[in-house]
């Protein structure tokens, strides 16, 4: 990393691999942490900001930046032409670069326009509670033609009881969904006893209603109508987030959402156990209900704590 600072007086300080970096990032993990906790990648689910702790960067500085990750380069530069520079929006800034950068196989998932649809359909989404590889697995499967049926056993074996309850706790710090733990507890039991018909039939059914309340809560309107839930939580995902080019990906999870949780249905179709209205309607067969869609319905869930 190779960081400029240039003074008024044009004369600038250059920090070659020597200037320290912090990281601001929103955590997976449910709770507060002490200092000096050990924190690996699949611990974040989003970084908000990158700066510069012990360099001393005024307002009337400049300010050029160059970095890799891996094998790509960032470069992030603020000539101050308004005369005072904006050090929150450059860590913002800084941090985007880097994701683009470090997630840049995410990001080009989402420009298979091909692949990514296709993924939707399959129930799949980059769920921040997946780790980057987890999900990147479906990609390459689903690029190269292959059923999704062993990325999604494998899958399955990873989400033990430990990580299911680590979820729910995340849940209940979240005061809209803390209200509902008496139904949302049976769900997380019947997952572990592999009971996906309740899994589904209690998680997809309550979606709705906690998007609504949060929805409430924020505006004090109530609205039952789907497609302004949905924008409205993209809204939030994007207040929490700092903005649309995040690892939350609002915009994108909208489109799960619409094309996966509430695709169109009509009453005397048959569904699948994906589909919030199919399920609704009891227009599901009973081998449509799997632990891999009561693994979905429960991710889809979380992805909506995360922007609570």
């Amino acid at each position: 990393m190779i960081l400029l600072v240039i003074k008024p007086d044009n004369s600038g300080e250059l920090w070659v691999d020597a200037a320290a970096t912090s990281m601001s990032t929103a955590l997976k993990r449910p709770g507060p942490l002490s200092a000096g906790t050990v924190l690996f990648e699949n611990d974040i689910a989003d970084v908000t900001g990158i700066w510069f702790p012990h360099v001393k960067v005024g307002l009337k500085d400049r300010v050029v930046c160059l970095f890799r990750e891996g094998w790509r380069f960032g470069l992030f530069f603020d000539f101050n032409p308004d005369g005072e520079l904006a050090i929150e929006d450059a860590k913002r800034d800084l941090a985007a670069l880097y994701r683009r950068l470090r997630y840049a196989d995410l990001y080009a998932a989402f420009e298979n326009r091909q692949a990514f649809p296709a993924l939707i359909q399959a129930g799949w989404f980059p769920f921040l509670e997946l780790m980057k590889d987890e999900f990147l697995s479906f990609v390459q499967a689903q690029e190269a033609g292959f059923e999704l049926d062993d990325c999604e056993r494998e899958l399955l074996t990873k989400f033990d009881e430990a990580r299911i309850d680590r979820m729910f706790d995340r849940w209940m710090e979240r005061p809209l969904l803390r209200t509902k733990q008496l139904i949302l507890e049976p769900a997380k039991k019947a997952f572990k006893a592999k009971e996906p018909v309740s899994v589904i039939k209690i998680v997809l059914s309550e979606i709705e209603g906690v998007m609504s309340d949060a929805h409430f809560e924020a505006t004090g309107g109530r609205t039952h109508r789907i497609d302004k839930l949905c924008a409205f939580m993209i809204a939030q995902a994007e207040q929490r987030a700092g903005g649309k080019d995040t690892l939350f990906f609002p915009v994108q999870f909208g489109e799960y959402l619409r094309d996966y949780i509430y695709s169109g249905f009509r009453p005397g179709d048959s569904g699948r156990a994906g589909s919030r209205h199919a399920v609704g309607h009891g227009a599901v067969s009973g081998e449509e209900y799997t632990m891999t869609r009561a693994l979905q319905a429960l991710l889809t869930l979380d992805q909506l704590a995360f922007y609570m």
